[in-house]
């Protein structure tokens, strides 16, 4: 394993957790997708839609499609924002919290299994190092041509 490179290694796991939960999803007439979305929306407050794509680095076009669908399949409905005119909330339908509910399940199912198999110690190391990662991408550490490594 050692001759692959760290990103072929991340690529192919989220790959397969991704189509885990796509497989997962499709029990239940849903996507990965939605069921991301669904746990990215406040269920109390709602969210602005403005800081959903953000929240979940989607592009917006990307986040209108499925936002698009989850409100034509009753998942979520959008009301304006009372302290922004201009601005717009997504809420959690009932039946869009019942479907949060069973994303939220799977996904501690998953991590629950990982946990199992899995020492603490080995989990701690995995965050740092995915920590590092996203810390050289976000301060532009990688390809920047006075960037040095640690």
């Amino acid at each position: 394993m050692k001759d692959k490179t760290i990103d072929y290694i991340l690529r192919t796991t989220w790959l397969a957790v991704q189509k885990m939960y796509n497989e997962e999803a499709a029990k239940f007439e849903s996507t990965m997708a939605t069921g991301f979305t669904l746990l990215s929306i406040d269920p109390e407050h709602g969210t602005p839609s403005t800081s959903l794509g953000p929240k979940m680095g989607m592009e917006p076009t990307s986040l209108s499609r499925i936002l698009k669908t989850m409100e034509e399949l009753g998942l979520i409905e959008r009301k304006p924002n009372p302290e922004d005119g201009r601005g717009v909330l997504i809420y959690l339908t009932e039946f869009g919290r019942e479907k949060r509910e069973y994303s939220r399940d799977r996904v501690l199912t998953f991590n629950d299994a990982v946990r199992k198999n899995i020492s603490d110690e080995k989990i701690n190391h995995f965050y740092e190092v995915t920590e590092v990662i996203n810390e050289l991408i976000s301060n532009k550490k990688i390809y920047n041509k006075e960037s040095t490594y640690k």
